[in-house]
């Protein structure tokens, strides 16, 4: 009995054992399938409420609209902002370095009368400027720095401080003096032309013709050409010959400084600069003598500016105003430091630096007013002073608003010169 029961307790053991471990591989399976339907079947509930927020924003009606922007072409903005980028270049070049001119007083020679005792020879210097361009256009340029590679030679001109006289013109027949301490004489009437002799101070010349600027001579065997600015006809000396011989001092034939020279042209905005106003030398005087020039700077200079008009055909009362406009009458630091009333050479970064030094005013009076005629107020090629030819590089007309495009930044500029002409012709 005890072994048939022991038997059947074995019997009931085994057969729990694999219900168990079948139950246990029903409860894997059906684990495995709620887990399936769990993610692949049924939605998670944080994407349902993720929906449930969107549907709350846009209404189930309405269309979700996409955005029609273009999308941003970095390659090209990045191109525009190159070509929108200013740059700096910096270059040196040899330029003509411009002679000075120097003005001696001749007791016994007449006011108003001037000729050349030394001809002024031109240098070169080598300049360093700086350019602005943008988008390969030029904006601004200024020269920073110069070195002189060859000394010019001072121009030395002797004027009159005696009594007036009346200037009589020179004709063909007459004979005339050579100034200069030597003179070219050249094969045609042009500086770079052919030279066949050179004179001394005091030969005697026959006129044989007569052009702007130059005379055709003969003396002795040589005929040429030489510059009118290096003779003189001396016709003063032989009236006063005349005068001490009749043993009268107030012949008539002594002429007025104070009567215009010549046809004083009227002034207007359109007025060519690159002829003479006309006025006499007294009369010059007289409407540079004004108490705005409180250090009497114009006043005392006031015949350079008629003499840069007799020898450079150019209208000296608007170069004394530039004077007078760019040195507040001769007051700025410019001005009263280095002599120099246009502030010659001063560039932007640093203008008193750069200004020109001067011995004299009439250095600085005569200098711009070469600089004006030889490079802004005539085109290239132009017969000019002294033989010479114009260089134009600045030239568009020979008017203030021609001489305001390239002379000035500021486009005001011919304006404020014009008020001061007109001041000045009106005195």
């Amino acid at each position: 009995m005890k072994t048939k029961e022991k038997v059947r307790k074995k019997r009931t053991i085994s057969f729990t054992v694999k219900q168990v471990i079948l139950a246990f591989a029903i409860s894997i399976s059906i684990f495995y399938l709620f887990l399936f339907y769990h993610f692949y079947v049924e939605k998670p509930s944080f994407a349902k409420e993720r929906e449930s927020e969107i549907t709350s924003v846009i209404p189930a009606k309405e269309e979700v609209k996409f955005s029609t922007a273009k999308p941003i072409d970095l390659d090209s903005i990045l191109a525009e902002n190159k070509q929108n980028q200013q740059r700096e270049e910096y270059v040196q070049e040899e330029t003509v370095l411009e002679y000075l001119t120097t003005y001696r007083t001749n007791p016994n020679v007449p006011k108003g009368i001037s000729y050349v005792i030394q001809e002024g020879r031109q240098g070169t210097q080598r300049i360093t400027k700086k350019k602005i361009y943008q988008n390969e256009e030029l904006l601004s340029e200024e020269q920073t720095g110069a070195v002189v590679l060859k000394a010019a030679l001072s121009k030395v001109v002797e004027v009159g401080g005696g009594p007036a006289k009346k200037q009589i013109a020179v004709k063909t027949g007459d004979t005339i003096y050579v100034t200069s301490d030597r003179l070219s004489v050249m094969v045609e009437a042009n500086e770079s032309a052919e030279k066949i002799a050179t004179l001394k101070e005091g030969d005697e010349l026959k006129v044989l013709a007569i052009s702007p600027n130059w005379y055709q001579i003969s003396c002795g065997y040589v005929i040429g050409w030489v510059k009118q600015e290096c003779t003189t006809n001396r016709k003063w000396e032989e009236e006063k010959k005349q005068e001490q011989k009749q043993g009268n001092t107030n012949s008539s034939s002594s002429g007025n400084s104070s009567s215009a020279e010549g046809t004083v042209e009227t002034l207007s905005r359109n007025m060519k600069l690159n002829q003479p106003s006309g006025f006499s030398l007294e009369q010059f005087q007289k409407k540079l003598t004004d108490s705005k020039d409180v250090n009497q700077i114009f006043a005392n200079n006031a015949e350079y500016f008629y003499y840069v008009e007799k020898q450079y055909n150019i209208n000296g009362i608007f170069v004394a105003s530039v004077g007078i406009h760019e040195s507040a009458w001769g007051t700025s630091k410019i001005a009263k430091d280095k002599k120099n009333l246009f502030g010659y050479g001063a560039y932007d970064s640093n203008p008193y630096q750069g200004a020109y030094q001067f011995n004299e005013y009439s250095e600085s009076i005569d200098l711009v007013s070469r600089v004006f005629v030889k490079y802004y107020l005539n085109p290239k090629g132009t017969s000019i002073y002294g033989g010479e030819t114009a260089v134009g590089t600045y030239y568009s007309s020979p008017t203030l608003a021609g001489v305001n495009q390239k002379y000035a930044t500021d486009k005001n500029w011919a304006n404020r010169v014009y008020q001061i002409m007109q001041y000045l012709y009106n005195k």
